[in-house]
C-alpha cells in the first residue's frame, strides 16, 4: 500500500523527516518496505525558468532556425537558436538552462549544453510542452502568461510537487489502516508516546447542504445482510472534466491514473478515508430506482473492463429498476458509469459485509481497490461522513448542487467491542509491568474508551473499526506495539528444556533422508499444497470426486488441496528450466489429501531428477541422469533409514513411462520412474524427468518396530568370485540375486551386477551378466576348499534353476 508523506501531513502536522516517521510506523507494525522521492513532474522543472523573447530573427545559416535573446534575469541576455515555427518576440517562454537536466518521454536524461548550432551560438533552450513533461503537444514552444515575471522559477509557475511515498507491507488485519486517515491515527498514537502532543485534522462537512430536491432516487435494500448500511446522494448539473492538478498529483503520487473529475474524487476518498465509494450515471438508472440485491445464476453482467460475466445467486448487485448495474463493492457495470456526457450523478457510500464481498471477488477472479477494502471490513460509522466529504469534493472539482436528501440505510447498527483488559495478563504476556497511566494513554490514543478502572483491570469499549481487537489478548498487542517492542528489556536468563526423543521420530528420520539427500546434491522444495483442479485430467489414477475443494480460495488457480506432488514438482522443474537451470536434484516433504468416506491426509517424501548427475568439470565428462541411477538413490534413501529386504516389481501408471515399485508385504514403500512425455509437455518441459513418491506413513510404520542391530567389523578377509553368466533375455538380475541369497545364506555377504552384454556372438534371445559374489567367514580364514563348494553350489543353482551357463 503506498502513503503519501504531503496527504498524511494534510491530517497530522508532524515535522519529521521520512526517514523518522518511516520508522516509527514500522514500530508501529505498519512496516515501511521503502521509502521513494516522487516529481508530480520529473525532474521538477529544476533550472527552468521564465524567460522573455527580446529579439527574434531568422538565422544566416539555417532556414527553418531563428537566433533568439532572451532575457531570463541575468546580467545579460542569452542567445538562443530556436527551431519552434511559433517563437516571437515579446513572448514569455519557458528556458532551460546551461547545466539544466530534461528527461524524455521514456524517461533518459539528457542536459542542456552550450554549444554552436549551424555556426551559432547557443545558451539554453526554449521548450516546448512535451520535452519539459508537462504534455505531449510539439507543435511549438509553450508560450506562457505574458504577466509572469521573468527569472521566475518554471516550479512556482506550475506547483510542481515534491513528495515521498511510502511503500507499506499492510498485515491483513489491519483493515483500520488501509488510508491515509488510518495511517495518521496511527502515527499520531505513536507520536503521542514520544512526548509530541499533535491534534488529528479531519476534513470538515459542516459545507454540504441540500440545495434542491429535484432528482430523488428511491433506494430499497432487500438483502440487509449482505448491505448493512447504504447511503446516497445525487449531485445534478456537474461537468465531467479533467481534474485540477493538485487532485492528478495526489492520485499519481500513489500509483493511480487518473481519469476524471468525478471518478477521481471517488478514489480520492477512498485512499483518504478508506471509504470506497461509487458514481453512477442518473440518467442511467431506470425507474429512478436504486435495488441492492442478488440475481439469479446464470445472469449475464458486463463489467467496466468489458467482460461478460456470469453472475452467482450469492453476488449482491446494485439494480435500478430493470437490470444489474453494478457488482457490489467489487466492480462496476460498462453501462451505468459516468462518461464525458453525464450531468447528473447518484453518489454511493456503502458498507458491505466482507465474507459476502470476498467469495463474490474471488468467484469472478476480481481484485480492486473496493473489495480489497470491503472483504477486510472497513469502518460501518464512516459511511455518511465520507459520502459528504466526497459530494463536497466533487461540487469542488465538477460543479453542481446537491440535489436530493442524503439516504441512509442503517436498521442495525453495528456496535463497537466490548473487552475487559488484566493488568496481571498485560504484565504476563508483555513479560514486563508497564505503567497504569502507561496504558491508559495509549488505549486512549488509540481511540479505545476507557470505560472503568479498577486496581485490577480496565473495562474498554473498542470502535468498530478494529474488527481486529476483540479479544483481550489483542488489547495486549496494541499497548506493546505503540509502547515498543524494542522498549521491553531482553532477560538475562534464557530457560531451555531438553525432550528426550526418538531416533525414529517422523521429523528425526525426515532429517536424516533429507541430510543424506542434501549430501547426495538435492535441494529441498516446499510448494503449496493448494493447485489447480484441472490437474486432475493429466491422470486417471486422480478422481475429481476425491478433491478437497477450497471453500474461499484465493484463486481458481489454487482452489483445491492437492492429490498428488507431483504436479507442484513439475510447477518447480519447469520454473527452473526457465531460468537456465537444467541440472535439477529435488526433494520435498509434504502431504496430500483425499476426500474419500472421510478426509484424509497422507505424508510423502518425493524426490525429482532431471539433466546431467553432475555439473560440468574439465576434469569429470557429463552424463545424464539414467533410470538405474535414479533408482541407486531411491535404494539408497530405503538403505539409510535401515529398510533392505524389500520385494521389487514394475509399476504401471498413468505418471511413468517406466518404473518400479519397492514394498514389504502388501505395503508399498515407493513407487518411482520415468515421467511420461504427455505429462512433461504440459509443463512445457522437454527432458526427461525421473520421480520417486515414498509412501512416508509407511515407512514410519515399518521403522517404528525395527530395532537397530549393532555388529562388530569382521577380522577375517572378504574373498571375491565372478562368474560370467549366459542367461535368457528375459532372466532379471534380481532373480540372479534373490536365487545366490536363498542358495547360500551363510557366506554370501553381496552380489553385484557389474556388467552386461548383448551383441555379437551370443546365441539368439541371449545375454551375459558379470556378477560378482562376495564371500566371508566371520569367525575365521575361509579356505580355498570352502570357496569352490560355495560357488559350485551357486553355479548348479543358476543352471537348473536359471537355465543359466558359465561362459
Amino acid at each position: 500500500m503506498k502513503i503519501s508523506y504531503n496527504w498524511l501531513k494534510q491530517f497530522i502536522a508532524v515535522d519529521w523527516s521520512p526517514e523518522q516517521v518511516g520508522e516509527l510506523l514500522t514500530d508501529l507494525g505498519l512496516e515501511v518496505e521503502g521509502i521513494d522521492a516522487f516529481q508530480s513532474v520529473k525532474g521538477a522543472l529544476e533550472g527552468i525558468v521564465v524567460g522573455e523573447v527580446l529579439t527574434c530573427v531568422k538565422h544566416p545559416n539555417a532556414d527553418k532556425l531563428k537566433l533568439t535573446t532572451v532575457n531570463v534575469g541575468a546580467a545579460s541576455p542569452l542567445q538562443i537558436v530556436c527551431g519552434a515555427p511559433n517563437v516571437a518576440a515579446g513572448q514569455k517562454v519557458p528556458v532551460a538552462t546551461i547545466g539544466t537536466t530534461l528527461y524524455t518521454a521514456e524517461g533518459d536524461a539528457w542536459t542542456i549544453k552550450k554549444g554552436k548550432i549551424r555556426g551559432e551560438e547557443s545558451e539554453g533552450m526554449i521548450c516546448a510542452e512535451d520535452e519539459m513533461g508537462l504534455g505531449t503537444s510539439h507543435e511549438g514552444i509553450l508560450v506562457l502568461d505574458s504577466t509572469l515575471d521573468v527569472g521566475t522559477p518554471l516550479a512556482d509557475v506550475f506547483e510542481v510537487e515534491n513528495d515521498f511515498i511510502f511503500e507499506i507491507g499492510l498485515t491483513p488485519n489491519r483493515a483500520d489502516a488501509m488510508s491515509h486517515y488510518g495511517v495518521a491515527r496511527d502515527l499520531r498514537a505513536g507520536l503521542i508516546q514520544k512526548n509530541k502532543q499533535l491534534e488529528l485534522i479531519t476534513p470538515s462537512v459542516s459545507a454540504f447542504h441540500v440545495d434542491s430536491r429535484t432528482l430523488k432516487i428511491d433506494v430499497d435494500v432487500i438483502n440487509a445482510e449482505k448491505a448493512p448500511r447504504y447511503c446516497g446522494v445525487t449531485i445534478s448539473g456537474l461537468k465531467v472534466e479533467e481534474s485540477p492538478q493538485w487532485l492528478q498529483n495526489r492520485l499519481k503520487a500513489i500509483g493511480l491514473s487518473p481519469i476524471n473529475n468525478v471518478v477521481d474524487a471517488t478514489n480520492y476518498i477512498l485512499h483518504e478515508l478508506g471509504q470506497p465509494l461509487h458514481a453512477f450515471d442518473a440518467s442511467k438508472i431506470s425507474g429512478n430506482k436504486i435495488l441492492v440485491k442478488t440475481v439469479p445464476t446464470g445472469t449475464k453482467f458486463v463489467t467496466l473492463d468489458g467482460v461478460e460475466r456470469e453472475l452467482h445467486e450469492d453476488d449482491l448487485m446494485i439494480c435500478n429498476a430493470e437490470k444489474p448495474m453494478c457488482i457490489a463493492g467489487v466492480f462496476g457495470g460498462i453501462h451505468s458509469g459516468v462518461t464525458e456526457e453525464t450531468k447528473n450523478i447518484f453518489l454511493e457510500s456503502a458498507y458491505f459485509d466482507p465474507v459476502s464481498i470476498r467469495k463474490t471477488a474471488k468467484r469472478h477472479g476480481l481484485n480492486t481497490d473496493a473489495s480489497f477494502r470491503f472483504e477486510r471490513g472497513i469502518d460501518p460509522n464512516i459511511t455518511e461522513y465520507a459520502l459528504k466529504c466526497a459530494a463536497l469534493l466533487i461540487q469542488e472539482v465538477a460543479g453542481g448542487e446537491i440535489t436530493s436528501d442524503l439516504v441512509d440505510h442503517y436498521p442495525k447498527k453495528i456496535s463497537d467491542f466490548q473487552v475487559r483488559l488484566s493488568f496481571e495478563n498485560a504484565k504476563k504476556l508483555i513479560g514486563e509491568e508497564i505503567s497504569k497511566e502507561t496504558i491508559k494513554r495509549i488505549l486512549t490514543s488509540l481511540d479505545i474508551k476507557i470505560n472503568n478502572v479498577t486496581e485490577t483491570g480496565l473495562g474498554l469499549t473498542v470502535p468498530s473499526y478494529r474488527n481486529d481487537v476483540q479479544r483481550e489478548a489483542d488489547i495486549i498487542e496494541e499497548v506493546l506495539r505503540v509502547y515498543g517492542y524494542n522498549n521491553i528489556a531482553t532477560t538475562q536468563k534464557l530457560n531451555a528444556s531438553i525432550s528426550q526423543t526418538s531416533r525414529k521420530e517422523d521429523h528425526n528420520l525426515q532429517n536424516i533422508a533429507g541430510n543424506m539427500l542434501a549430501s547426495s546434491g538435492f535441494n529441498e522444495i516446499l510448494n503449496n499444497s493448494l493447485t489447480s483442479p484441472g490437474y486432475i485430467k493429466l491422470s486417471k489414477d486422480l478422481k475429481d470426486e476425491f478433491n478437497v475443494t477450497i471453500l474461499n480460495p484465493l484463486s481458481n488457480d489454487l482452489s483445491v488441496l492437492r492429490q498428488s506432488m507431483l504436479f507442484s514438482g513439475l510447477e518447480s522443474i519447469a520454473f527452473n528450466l526457465n531460468r537456465k537451470q537444467g541440472d535439477l536434484k529435488l526433494f520435498e516433504f509434504g502431504k496430500t489429501y483425499h476426500n474419500y468416506s472421510n478426509r484424509e491426509e497422507l505424508k510423502h517424501l518425493t524426490l525429482f531428477a532431471t539433466g546431467n548427475k553432475t555439473t560440468e568439470n574439465w576434469k569429470v565428462p557429463t552424463e545424464k541422469i539414467n533410470f538405474f541411477y535414479f533408482k541407486g538413490l531411491v535404494a539408497m534413501v530405503l538403505e539409510r533409514l535401515g529398510l533392505t529386504n524389500y520385494q521389487t516389481e514394475p509399476v504401471t501408471t498413468d505418471t511413468f513411462a517406466e518404473g518400479l515399485k519397492l514394498g514389504l508385504g502388501k505395503m508399498t514403500l515407493v513407487e518411482f520412474g520415468l515421467v511420461k512425455k504427455p505429462l512433461l509437455k504440459h509443463f512445457d518441459i522437454d527432458k526427461e524427468v525421473f520421480f520417486a513418491d515414498f509412501n512416508w506413513d509407511t515407512i514410519l510404520k515399518v521403522t517404528s518396530g525395527k530395532a537397530v542391530k549393532v555388529s562388530p567389523i569382521a577380522k577375517y578377509p572378504e574373498v571375491r568370485r565372478d562368474f560370467a553368466l549366459l542367461l535368457d533375455q528375459n532372466v532379471s538380475f534380481d532373480a540372479v540375486y534373490k536365487l545366490a541369497k536363498q542358495t547360500e545364506k551363510q557366506l554370501l555377504k553381496s552380489v553385484n551386477l557389474f556388467d552386461v552384454y548383448e551383441g555379437k556372438n551370443l546365441p539368439q534371445g541371449k545375454k551375459s551378466y558379470a556378477v560378482s559374489f562376495t564371500l566371508q567367514d566371520e569367525n575365521k580364514t575361509l579356505t580355498d576348499k570352502q570357496i569352490d563348494k560355495v560357488m559350485k553350489g551357486l553355479q548348479s543353482a543358476f543352471e537348473t534353476q536359471l537355465g543359466a551357463e558359465l561362459r
